[in-house]
């Protein structure tokens, strides 16, 4: 029996999930750039994702390019977090595209691109309403008019986060807000934007319902290829596979105990005051993973257990009927934030199944 805890990757679901997304986005007219910031820029997933139809590959970190670049993926590469200043010369050597919204960074990337004898595609993020990155829309055109001005770079596009931090969706209005954006930017400026772009596996639900995606023509996505997105609403993409990561904890503990403790309750370790249901006389179980490993709060058991809490080392739940001893193991399905502690746990085992090279 392998050792524990561990993350298992099964790459043939990915592989399914890749091709289904390319197939299903591609009737809209969009395509898919791969995000493989939640999987740390992992060489072996980011080759299922090449394999299976995608082109372009995006992470949020310079290091985890490089990873997958010295691993031997031939890919085109996007920088999904805007760079600093001092990042400048890092960028351009490692990344072909990258998303933007601060003049003064994208001066520096010019500057860069120069000195190495490129030319570097900067991709203008516009806010719309999600509040992370983004120039607002009345600014928009004067950024613009910088950009194309500057030598080096050349502006490849525009586009937009939706979901990851205000949680709004993408929608009718939005997308056709991003639409009349990217059609005004073409004709103010007699250009044609390679890249109209929404990052958020969420707009799968918007882009169901309608049967052209506007001007909208590339989505960064990688909960979707992953996942199946897990996440989203609908618990799941129809015809998507939801279970390629596979946690495996094992059980350290197992004893009949109360549910409550007993004492003056203070501060956790956490900083703060927990409370407890009281469930009586059970048999509580404690698995070898924590909050150093993992967010506990996105781990689904595949066995009738109930997760009561964790510390940093260890998974306390109640054992219900299922009489789990000492060095048994339980299965968890996971979600992306679970996943992406997981994958950078260094005490998580990464074990992949189905693998083909």
């Amino acid at each position: 029996m392998m050792n524990t805890p561990r993350l298992e990757i099964d790459l043939a679901k990915i592989g399914h999930n890749v091709r289904e997304i390319v197939r299903l986005y591609g009737a809209k007219g969009v395509q898919i750039i791969g995000v493989t910031k939640g999987v740390l820029g992992d060489p072996v997933i980011a080759a299922v994702f090449v394999k299976n139809g995608l082109s372009i590959l995006a992470d949020s970190r310079i290091p985890n390019l490089r990873k997958m670049q010295d691993a031997g993926i031939k890919a085109t590469w996007l920088l999904l977090r805007m760079p600093a200043p001092d990042d400048a010369e890092a960028v351009v050597r490692h990344a072909d595209i990258s998303l933007n919204s601060e003049l003064a960074v994208i001066r520096k990337l010019s500057e860069a691109a120069l000195r190495s004898g490129v030319r570097h595609k900067v991709i203008l993020m516009v806010e719309l309403g999600d509040l992370r990155e983004g120039i607002m829309p009345q600014d928009l055109e004067a950024a613009v008019g910088e950009t194309v001005a500057l030598e080096g770079v050349r502006l490849a596009g525009i586009g937009v986060n939706l979901s990851c931090f205000g949680g709004v969706k993408p929608s009718e209005k939005n997308m056709s807000r991003l639409s009349s954006i990217a059609q005004k930017i073409e004709d103010k400026f007699r250009l044609s934007l390679e890249f109209v772009s929404i990052g958020c596996s969420t707009v799968y639900t918007w882009l169901k319902s309608v049967s052209w995606a506007k001007r909208i023509n590339c989505v960064r996505t990688g909960d979707s290829l992953l996942l199946g997105g897990r996440d989203l609403e609908e618990k799941g993409i129809p015809g998507l596979h939801y279970d390629a990561f596979t946690l495996v904890a094992e059980v350290i503990e197992s004893k009949i105990k109360p549910s409550v403790p007993w004492g003056e309750i203070g501060i956790d370790a956490f900083g703060t005051i927990p409370t407890f249901v009281d469930r009586g006389i059970i048999r509580r179980i404690i698995l070898n993973i924590g909050r150093q490993d993992v967010l506990y709060t996105q781990l689904y058991p595949r066995v009738d257990i109930d997760i009561l809490g964790a510390s940093s080392d260890h998974l306390i739940a109640d054992a219900k009927k299922t009489n789990l001893g000492v060095g048994d193991q339980v299965k968890f399905d996971i979600d992306y934030g679970a996943m992406l502690q997981t994958m950078t746990s260094p005490y998580v085992a990464k074990v992949y199944l189905n693998r083909t090279d």
